[in-house]
């Protein structure tokens, strides 16, 4: 599903990525956890092809998107990638529906097609009565679990998370939690999840610690 090999970053003269090698399978739920600082973030983007290594190569459902021109690349990423973020970055001038509907209409899908996808998705998340809220009138909760909708509207390969349930309460992020294995017993959903959280690290299939922009320990 990802693959990872001697991946590289600097920024200036601080190697953040030290010849990271990482092989991700299809179904699988994985946390990469370490201190502040350990490139975790960093590795994310680059997995998400929000960033290019210096050195090294990812490959993503068998395609090497290091070859890819920036337009074809863009186009990937919106079709096989789905993100979510601490904070969720919903529009807040939008709807919920129309939030989820957005990548969709990105990928060239009509009206109609976006729409019954969306509800569909926001239905299983409980927030069928919730479509026509904007963000400011949704709780916490209600706003990552539109965000994951989102991510999940384009049936991508995989989902990438950075700290999803980093600003949740604790009942909040233990329902986000068992909907990302609800979703993986759904849809068959890879998820690759960059968190503090000791309880969420936990429960995945596989984690991942790094430390100064290393591998340290996989554990599955």
């Amino acid at each position: 599903m990802i693959q990872l090999e001697q991946i590289t970053k600097s920024f200036d003269s601080l190697q953040v990525l030290k010849g990271i090698d990482l092989f991700i399978e299809k179904g699988e739920i994985v946390s990469i956890v370490g201190p502040s600082g350990a490139g975790k973030t960093t590795l994310l983007q680059i997995m998400g092809t929000l960033d290019t290594p210096d050195t090294g190569i990812v490959c993503i459902d068998g395609v090497e998107t290091g070859k890819m021109k920036e337009r074809a690349l863009s186009a990937f990423r919106n079709k096989h990638i789905g993100f979510v973020f601490q904070f969720h970055q919903l529009l807040p001038e939008f709807t919920a529906l129309e939030n989820v509907m957005i990548p969709a209409f990105i990928a060239g899908a009509s009206g109609k097609q976006a729409e019954n996808r969306a509800m569909e998705l926001l239905d299983y998340m409980g927030l069928k009565e919730r479509t026509t809220h904007k963000p400011n009138e949704l709780s916490g909760g209600e706003k990552q679990r539109v965000a994951v909708a989102r991510a999940l509207v384009n049936n991508p390969s995989v989902i990438l998370a950075d700290e999803p349930s980093g600003s949740l309460d604790t009942q909040n992020k233990e329902e986000l939690h068992q909907l990302f294995f609800d979703l993986r017993k759904q849809f068959g959903q890879t998820f690759v999840i960059v968190t503090h959280d000791e309880g969420l690290s936990r429960i995945t299939d596989r984690t991942i610690h790094m430390i100064d922009g290393s591998i340290v320990e996989s554990v599955p």
